[in-house]
């Protein structure tokens, strides 16, 4: 069952248009990776759906229309979003920063699911009282995500979470967040430039170049099509 749905959906910033007449589906408890070089849109198409950058077509989640809604609404309507670069409260502490994360909530008990992302990401756990801005790259990503969750989200839109980080990290990264989607169902859009990891952990893949769908398919397809692998993944 489609959980987010694209139609016809272009935007940009101001004059300059970036994203032209995008379809996309992701279906509930799936992991889809929307793949491409730097430029080619992914970012923006990533804001767009957060509704941070305004866009025409349709956006529909759980089958309710969501373009045109403001990014604390999209958030409500339950999806979290991990933005390039992290976006962690560096002034905070991780503790402070995961309370953060659950504001979005209608609910004020928040403490049993802080106890399990801090059990979840151990790292965390160990340094709940510091803040994380003092923190390694690789932690404060596993921050980020983990006060994405506090929000109890039912899609998790992940921008480049492997950007800055050193390959075993990233391996780790990507195997924790393979673990989410298995054992708790999490429904994932991620953007990422390492394709390779991203299309072993996807159900699903999108290829995007200069803002349009180039192809699109099952993960396991795109990783073992030659052509596509050569032209536009990289490897």
């Amino acid at each position: 069952m489609a959980l987010l749905e694209l139609h016809d959906v272009s935007g940009g910033y101001g004059p300059v248009q970036v994203l032209h007449g995008l379809d996309l589906t992701v279906d509930e408890g799936e992991v889809a990776v929307v793949l491409g070089a730097n430029g080619a849109g992914k970012t923006t198409l990533l804001r767009a759906i957060s509704g941070i950058i305004s866009s025409k077509g349709e956006i529909t989640f759980d089958g309710k229309r969501l373009d045109g809604r403001r990014t604390e609404a999209v958030a409500r309507a339950g999806i979290a979003h991990v933005p390039q670069g992290r976006g962690t409260f560096t002034e905070l502490t991780v503790e402070e920063n995961l309370r953060l994360g659950a504001s979005v909530r209608r609910d004020g008990d928040v403490g049993a699911d802080m106890r399990h992302w801090l059990e979840v990401f151990p790292r965390l756990g160990e340094r709940r009282s510091q803040e994380a801005g003092s923190m390694s790259g690789g932690e404060q990503q596993m921050l980020a995500i983990a006060r994405a969750m506090m929000g109890r989200p039912r899609l998790v839109l992940l921008d480049e979470p492997s950007l800055g980080l050193a390959p075993l990290i990233t391996r780790d990264l990507f195997e924790r967040l393979g673990q989410l989607n298995r054992e708790d169902g999490l429904t994932m859009l991620v953007v990422e430039q390492n394709a390779n990891l991203a299309l072993d952990m996807g159900d699903r893949g999108y290829v995007l170049e200069t803002g349009r769908f180039v192809a699109t398919g099952p993960a396991a397809d795109l990783k073992n099509d030659d052509a596509v692998r050569k032209a536009y993944l990289g490897f």
